[in-house]
């Protein structure tokens, strides 16, 4: 009798204390952290990073990996590990409060607060904090030395002019080891070589020693100049690995010549100055030195890479602008549609092509791209005799209705520069090897892996006729491969990924061999790369793979010894693991691990697997709230096909109640049921977690695509999964939403001309009209949409003239009097995906026939709200809008009467009237 009174007590505290937790509101976004910039020292005795407070102020933590705190510090941002893990290296910036305060009192930028530089020796656990720094730089594989830049404001002027983006500024080298800092002034351009000891500057004209170009091998002996010049703009400049070699492009014109004379240099060790390599006399005809393109070695640093670019087409500086006529004349066969030159106008100014100095031939050049050819790939790292080149100029017409491109290769010989052609017409992305000795890769044309001995010129196909494209695809396209995980040693085999398998090609005789059995078990293999700086797979050691199970959606990490084709399975379950982290020089892993209800905190392990420790607790504070739950559900389409979906329920579910429902998808959602969504202010989509904790259930169905009808699809596909909840028992049929925002926002648009089953809807970004669509641009590439319609998302297949009902049947337009669902349309006149008056021809025409309907745009932003106070305000207002539908709230005052021109940005209208 004692034993069951004390289990009631304790069910009914249990109930109590369950019955209190809050339920998430507008606010709480503010107070959710996101886990940012996480990383492991090379040692694998650290994990470092910062917690993002409602996109506000990051908060850096250090942690061993037993999870024990090392340091923290409040405003932390971008730490990094130096190479020997004995300092940790942080920006500090101003709290984010302080900086709006000051920008209401009209805060002179320069009288702004300055980041700082916090420098943690991880031994000692002292701090080093330097005021007003602007950026600081770190050597990638060695250590001791780190050098930063100071602001304008923390030092005194000379000659009366004080530091800036043109003067340069002044720049501490500091030695960690013993504190020593030397300052170089007026720097313009610095940094350390990858591998040896050395660091190299430009400084610039207000130095008061001699301006130029400087090395430095940080052992005490102080700089070389290798290049002087009173004044000089340096637009590149590079070191090589080894420090052993500098390399640069000057302009030394004083004038305001609008072409600029730019001419390269370039310094080894044991030479006194740097010399001239290639200047506006020695360039090949019709090309100069390009000032916009990076300068770099090869892997040797037998070879330098620099560019070549054309000379500006120059307008006449003395016309007026009354006498300039500003037409624009669009062409029919011109290879790229107008709109898309505009975009990519700079980046036709400023393009270069490629071109090599062989520093061990006599400083040889070599020029490898061109105008004809302008896309070259280097192989082994810059050490390959062949490169590839490339063009799609001969196929960029057809990218306005096909999406894609096409393009022809050659193969450039690096030494001669002579051309050979290679293989033409090839749709899909064309790498190298690792060894430079192949060009390989997807033919989407064939649906088939390819590889081409660069040395024989022999092309074989790998996979012709069998499936390593996608087995799910439902466009009128081309499938998409799986991808491939790399070469093995000396390129001897290709990894290339089916829906399941890794499979193992000799790239010479096509041969290939199944290496994992994941078809049987519905089980993906994905490899893992565990050390960055590996060129190749290393069939001598053990693999890590990720697992994930494509029927209950588990994931999970496998060791596979791909010597006998034996392995095992570390870790599986109902969870996302995320990719695991290496240490560079230990075995120790940094992972997530995250489910609907676990946020993906880091968690930290050796390569067993076999004890994990979690290293940090990013949002505590949810154990007080009402979350919520997922799983999956299943039905059948209208069609007779099997789907799936993912149903997220409140934490505090109860089956004999009767559930609003939002109904939120886009196409295919369910592999993703595993997925953590903390509230936040989201800039299309509804926040999960958020409307759980407030009593809804979420449904996110998976939807099932026939060409040529995809609004038939969604409609075949989302309402028998409704249906199929609504006969559960635990879902009020008369209080259903849905919401989807772009594709997801056209489908909705369609649903409610088809269905009634709906009490509200937001559709975001929609297209009510496919036909005028069809003819739209796409502003933020200049692309037209046509390929959209003819062979990707929307799944028409065709042109308006070809398939003349299939455009209509889909277009919602044409069926908009059959709406009788109140809808809230959010629609931005900034918007670069869907031309923004999509969303008005819908609005406007729900108006005209006196349909409920709101249309939000948020002024200047793309195809979401972006702005961090727009997204909030979407959120309430949709939520609102929900809540007045589905729930029975009080109606905002904006949906009663709008928010007037007159008040935009002043009255919000977000009040509350009376009315339910």
């Amino acid at each position: 009798m004692k034993t069951n009174i004390l289990t009631i007590l304790c069910l009914l505290i249990s109930v109590t204390a369950f019955g209190q937790k809050k339920t998430l509101d507008h606010p709480d976004f503010d107070i959710w952290n996101t886990i940012e910039n996480q990383r492991i020292s090379r040692n694998g005795e650290f994990i470092m990073y910062s917690l993002e407070k409602g996109e506000e102020d990051n908060f850096l933590k250090i942690k061993d990996t037993n999870g024990n705190m090392v340091f923290e510090y409040d405003r932390g941002y971008s730490g990094q590990f130096t190479y020997y893990s004995d300092f940790a290296v942080f920006t500090i910036k101003p709290w984010q409060s302080s900086i709006r305060e000051l920008k209401r009192q009209k805060t002179k930028s320069d009288d702004m607060p300055k980041d700082s530089l916090g420098i943690l020796n991880l031994k000692t656990k002292a701090l080093v904090k330097i005021p007003m720094v602007r950026n600081f730089r770190m050597p990638q594989k060695w250590g001791g030395f780190l050098a930063y830049q100071l602001d304008a404001n923390a030092v005194a002027s000379d000659k009366g002019e004080k530091p800036s983006g043109k003067n340069g500024y002044h720049t501490i080298i500091r030695n960690l080891n013993n504190g020593q800092q030397d300052t170089l002034k007026y720097v313009k351009k610095y940094a350390f070589a990858k591998d040896g000891q050395a660091l190299t500057y430009v400084s610039g004209p207000l130095n008061l020693e001699t301006p130029g170009v400087y090395i430095d091998e940080l052992k005490g002996e102080g700089p070389k100049q290798i290049f002087s010049a009173k004044k000089a703009e340096y637009p590149q400049m590079s070191i090589s690995a080894s420090g052993e070699h500098v390399s640069f492009v000057a302009d030394l014109d004083t004038t305001k010549a609008l072409v600029r004379p730019n001419a390269l240099y370039s310094w080894s060790k044991g030479m006194d100055t740097a010399e001239k390599l290639v200047d506006k006399e020695s360039a090949p005809d019709g090309y100069r030195v390009s000032a916009d393109r990076s300068i770099s070695y090869a892997e040797d640093e037998s070879k330098l890479y620099f560019g070549l670019g054309t000379p500006p087409i120059l307008q006449d500086t003395s016309l007026l602008d009354e006498e300039i006529v500003n037409v624009e004349v669009w062409t029919y066969d011109e290879p790229r549609l107008y709109t898309v030159q505009e975009l990519q106008l700079e980046n036709d100014r400023r393009k270069s092509y490629l071109a090599t100095i062989h520093l061990n031939k006599g400083n040889q050049m070599v020029q490898l791209a061109t105008t004809e050819l302008p896309n070259v790939s280097l192989g082994d790292e810059g050490n390959a005799k062949l490169a590839l080149a490339s063009t799609s100029a001969p196929y960029e017409l057809q990218r306005q209705w096909e999406g894609g491109s096409y393009s022809d290769y050659s193969l450039v010989d690096v030494e001669t520069g002579a051309v050979k052609s290679a293989f033409k017409k090839v749709r899909g992305q064309v790498r190298l090897s690792p060894g430079g000795n192949y060009a390989y890769g997807y033919s989407a044309a064939d649906s088939a892996w390819f590889a081409y001995n660069l040395n024989t010129e022999n092309y074989r196909s790998l996979t012709k006729g069998e499936v390593f494209y996608n087995e799910l695809n439902d466009s009128p396209n081309f499938p998409s491969a799986y991808g491939s995980a790399g070469w093995t040693e000396d390129d001897k085999s290709i990894l290339i990924y089916d829906r399941y398998d890794i499979w193992e090609y000799n790239p010479e005789t096509g041969e290939g061999e199944r290496i994992t059995k994941g078809r049987e078990q519905g089980m993906t293999y994905r490899y893992v790369t565990l050390d960055n700086e590996a060129r190749f797979i290393d069939k001598k050691e053990k693999w890590l793979l990720t697992t994930f199970n494509n029927e209950n959606k588990h994931s999970g990490y496998y060791e596979l010894n791909p010597r006998n084709g034996r392995g095992k399975q570390l870790l599986e379950g109902p969870f996302r693991y995320g990719r695991p982290v290496k240490a560079q020089d230990a075995d120790h892993v940094m992972f997530t691990k995250e489910s609907f209800v676990e946020f993906p905190n880091i968690h930290v392990s050796d390569l067993s697997f076999k004890e994990t420790t979690q290293v940090s607790d990013a949002n505590p504070q949810q154990s007080e709230y009402n979350w919520g739950t997922s799983e999956l559900v299943h039905w059948t389409s209208l069609d007779g096909k099997p789907l799936t979906g993912m149903l997220i329920k409140p934490e505090n579910f109860d089956p004999n109640k009767k559930y609003p429902m939002i109904v939120n998808f886009y196409e295919k959602s369910s592999d993703g049921v595993f997925g953590h969504r903390p509230p936040a202010a989201g800039r299309s989509t509804i926040s999960y977690s958020w409307y759980t904790s407030r009593g809804y259930v979420i449904f996110n169905p998976d939807v099932h695509y026939r060409i040529g009808y995809p609004g038939e699809s969604a409609l075949n596909s989302v309402v028998p999964g409704v249906t199929s909840l609504i006969e559960k028992g635990f879902i009020d049929k008369d209080n259903i939403g849905v919401q989807g925002h772009s594709w997801g926002g056209y489908q909705i648009a369609y649903l409610v001309t088809k269905t009634d089953i709906f009490k509200a809807a937001e559709s975001g970004a929609p297209v009510p009209n496919m036909i005028s669509a069809y003819g739209g641009i796409r502003w933020w590439t200049g692309l037209s949409r046509q390929f959209q319609y003819e062979h990707t998302q929307s799944r028409i297949g065709g042109t308006p003239w070809e398939y003349p009902a299939r455009y209509i049947e889909n277009s919602p337009i044409f069926n908009i009097d059959k709406i009788n669902t109140p809808l809230l349309i959010m629609h931005n006149d900034a918007d670069g995906h869907v031309p923004w008056y999509q969303g008005i021809e819908f609005f406007v025409s729900l108006r005209r026939l006196g349909k409920p309907s709101w249309f939000l745009n948020y002024n200047g932003e793309p195809h979401w709200p972006l702005k961090r106070q727009n997204r909030k305000d979407f959120n309430v207002r949709m939520a609102q809008f929900f809540d007045y539908y589905l729930k029975g709230a009080p109606k905002p005052v904006w949906m009663e009467r709008g928010v007037p021109a007159i008040e935009k940005g002043i009255n919000q209208g977000l009040e509350l009237t009376n009315h339910r």
